[in-house]
């Protein structure tokens, strides 16, 4: 039997090669996204609902604790929480070196099935991060799949924008990733000059509408939308809010209380 030969003009060869890229980029949009911020407050029981997220027997959850400058403290309290559960703990520190650093951010990040972002400084982290190019590595992350969360800076950072204590004097505005296209607060109620700036900052249209959480409250996003609210108990909830004929609303959603 005679074999031939099948030439592919190079015009053609460039037009599979663009399918075959965008049926990739297709397959890699197809995967669920998950992102969860809450308000403040560190605790076991939402580590529990991330590693649910991943959808992993023993997940690899790494914690950055950029916006507390790699604190000692907050990385033993990562360590002290994850111990006894079910999954491969790390640390991804932004102080670091060539010398005892040689594999890129990256690498370290995308090969995670979570990343947990700590509280601190927000203005600092996401600065800090630009810099390093790990915003765009946590873009990458997100499409891939891989579970974000945080609370408190570590919530602040998805969304467009939203109140920051990280400047001297007053809380001011600061801009998140965009992750989320919305506005967020954290530690709504536990801070009683969160929420009429919060609420001031929309009326006045330096925020779009948003969403506001207690400590120990947070709500899953799937694919950009709320997907499920979660808080430790009655006294902590979540809240969208937004302007209507000139009036704020406030509006408290439905909270799966976990135990």
């Amino acid at each position: 039997m005679a074999l031939y030969k099948i030439k592919i003009k190079p015009m053609r060869r460039s037009i599979i090669f663009c399918f075959v890229l965008l049926f990739i980029h297709g397959i890699l949009l197809s995967q669920d996204q998950y992102i969860f911020p809450y308000g403040g407050g560190q605790n076991k029981l939402f580590i529990k609902e991330i590693i649910k997220l991943t959808g992993k027997e023993r997940p690899k959850i790494c914690y950055l604790p950029t916006a507390s400058g790699d604190s000692e403290r907050s990385i033993i309290r990562w360590y002290d929480l994850v111990h006894d559960l079910s999954v491969e703990p790390s640390v991804q520190r932004v102080w670091i070196s060539s010398y005892n650093q040689k594999v890129s951010f990256e690498e370290i990040l995308l090969g995670m099935d979570a990343i947990v972002v700590g509280g601190g400084n927000t203005l600092n982290m996401i600065a800090i991060w630009k810099a390093q190019g790990i915003d765009k590595v946590l873009k990458k992350a997100l499409e891939k799949g891989i579970v974000l969360a945080g609370g408190s800076a570590g919530s602040l950072c998805w969304f467009d924008n939203g109140t920051t204590d990280s400047r001297p004097i007053e809380l001011s505005v600061v801009e998140g990733l965009g992750f989320l296209p919305f506005s967020h607060s954290p530690h709504y109620h536990s801070e009683e000059y969160r929420r009429p700036l919060f609420h001031k900052n929309i009326k006045n249209g330096i925020f779009k509408a948003g969403y506001a959480m207690d400590d120990y409250s947070g709500i899953i996003f799937k694919n950009g939308k709320p997907f499920k609210v979660v808080s430790l108990g009655d006294e902590y909830n979540s809240y969208f809010v937004y302007l209507k004929d000139g009036d704020m609303v406030e509006e408290k959603l439905e909270t799966v209380i976990i135990k």
